[in-house]
């Protein structure tokens, strides 16, 4: 999870380049930031994704393979990836 100073500083940054522009050293600053934010989004959204299951009106468990296989790979890999 990506910090509250860093959000903050990442919102800061939007607000200044609208405003008044941003030096090189602040853009190049404002990309690694806004990277990071992406990243843990993207993650975020394949653990939800990954504990999804997908059943019929009958019951049966119709997730997807390629689903199943993530699911694996990540119970494989542990807590922290």
């Amino acid at each position: 999870m990506i910090s509250n100073d860093k959000l903050q500083r990442i919102n800061e940054l939007a607000k200044k380049a609208k405003a008044e522009g941003l030096s090189l050293k602040e853009q190049k600053e404002q990309k690694k930031l806004r990277e990071e934010y992406l990243q843990n989004v993207r993650q975020s959204f394949k653990n939800q994704l990954t504990s999804v299951k997908v059943v019929d009106e009958e019951g049966n468990d119709v997730t997807p393979e390629k689903l199943k296989h993530e699911k694996e790979q990540n119970k494989n890999k542990g807590p922290l990836h």
